[in-house]
């Protein structure tokens, strides 16, 4: 959905970079094959094998930036929609010069391939659970776009089945690998601006507005179009265009939570990795929020929610309508300011600015590249900068606000149960059922 111009440098040129980078930099080791119980098709002198699933629009871009690797070769391809999956062979088989890329209109049947490594997933946020979980247990590595799926419950058992399958998940929570946010995050965890009292929350939201304005009566589907297979565990509706139109299936709550979380996971993010203390105790939340009622659209528009913690911290999380777009961290000694990608860095007193992170002073893992990152921890084994913990806890901090303003009313959240307490209609909104014969 969004452009990441930071993935587009092929890992060549990346590398070529990054050797004349100096200072706190450091890049995870290769480590060999054999130290790793790998198989040989995964060593440093050959390729990581590739399948995408989701083909259309972000699945898009993160494919063809992968094709541009040296070390990486997209074997297969994978979407309900046949016009973009040919036209996604056609992107890959051009590149290669030859005709080797398989279509798949069913993820199982590509994940079934011994012969790919790792996959993409990039569908609407409704897949992301079954697919990332069912690519674990098929023994694939991943990137996922964010947030982790539509239920805090999703999300969970993704991390979960992750874990227990020890497989590397790189989320799509690009912000991670912009040196402004990188930057902010070290001075706020190295108390360059003292003791954080509260940090300011805004993504993007109300302004992403349906594109489809035709007829909403139920419309013939598309030839090459599997549309039971694009519903998956969505429930059950008749096919209309103004269903999978961009950026209107965003707006929609059956695949989407909506903005307050698949935008508000970027932001969300950041928060956490400047603040970790806002992951680590429990707090009340309050939200209230305006929900879309144009067309077929009906998750959330706006929203206002605060984040109250014992010690004093607070969180306000707003859409950025009511504050100035990005994360700002606020200290007794100042504020630094940073937006979502490479939007900039502000700070008060501006001193803290040309404040360099020493070598020692290094407490977050420093990636130029996303989507090389990925790459280099399917190789070295070692997590990736936005891990499958760093998705979930991002994912869920919208979802459960959500589930505030819907409820209208203040909750309190306990972070090592992941759950709220006492209240047992909040709860059974953290797991959202699923359309048979699909489930977790």
């Amino acid at each position: 959905m969004i452009p990441d111009s930071n993935i587009h440098v092929p890992r060549r040129q990346f590398l070529k970079q990054m050797a004349t980078v100096t200072g706190a930099i450091t890049l995870p080791q290769i480590i060999s094959s054999s130290v790793l119980g790998k198989d040989e098709k995964t060593a440093p002198s050959n390729k990581i094998t590739l399948g995408v699933i989701g083909v259309g629009g972000r699945g898009n871009v993160l494919m063809k930036n992968y094709l541009k690797f040296d070390d990486v070769t997209v074997l297969a391809v994978c979407d309900p929609r046949g016009d973009r999956l040919k036209k996604a062979k056609g992107d890959v088989d051009l590149e290669y010069n030859n005709k080797d890329c398989t279509m798949y209109g069913d993820y199982r049947e590509l994940l079934a391939r011994k012969d790919i490594d790792a996959v993409v997933i990039a569908t609407q946020d409704h897949w992301h659970a079954l697919i990332a979980t069912a690519a674990a247990q098929a023994g694939k590595d991943m990137y996922c776009e964010k947030p982790l799926g539509v239920s805090v419950q999703e999300c969970q058992i993704i991390r979960d089945t992750i874990r227990k399958h020890k497989r590397i998940f790189q989320t799509g929570t690009h912000s991670r690998s912009f040196q402004n946010c990188w930057q902010a995050c070290e001075l706020v965890r190295n108390g360059y601006i003292g003791k954080v009292h509260t940090v300011q929350v805004a993504a993007q939201g109300p302004h992403f507005k349906p594109s489809y304005k035709g007829s909403l009566d139920p419309q013939p589907v598309p030839e090459g179009f599997d549309w039971d297979m694009w519903l998956g565990p969505a429930p059950k509706k008749p096919y209309n265009p103004g269903r999978v139109a961009y950026p209107d299936f965003y707006l929609i709550w059956d695949y989407c939570v909506g903005f307050i979380c698949n935008w508000g996971v970027h932001c969300l993010d950041i928060a956490l990795w400047g603040c970790p203390e806002l992951a680590g105790g429990t707090f009340d939340l309050e939200c209230k929020a305006t929900y879309r009622n144009e067309g077929f659209s009906d998750n959330v528009l706006g929203w206002n929610s605060t984040f109250t913690y014992a010690s004093g911290l607070k969180m306000i999380f707003t859409d950025e309508d009511q504050q100035k777009f990005g994360i700002r961290f606020i200290g007794d000694k100042g504020w630094i300011h940073t937006s979502w990608g490479g939007g900039g860095i502000w700070a008060e007193p501006e001193s803290l600015l040309k404040i360099k992170i020493k070598p020692e002073e290094q407490k977050l893992q420093l990636s130029r590249n996303h989507g090389d990152n990925f790459i280099q921890s399917v190789r070295s084994r070692r997590d990736p900068v936005a891990n499958v913990e760093a998705g979930h806890r991002a994912s869920c901090f919208g979802m459960i606000a959500d589930i505030s303003a819907r409820l209208q009313r203040k909750l309190k959240w306990d972070p090592n149960k992941e759950q709220f307490i006492g209240d047992d209609e909040a709860n059974a909104r953290l797991i959202r059922p699923m359309r048979e014969p699909w489930k977790l």
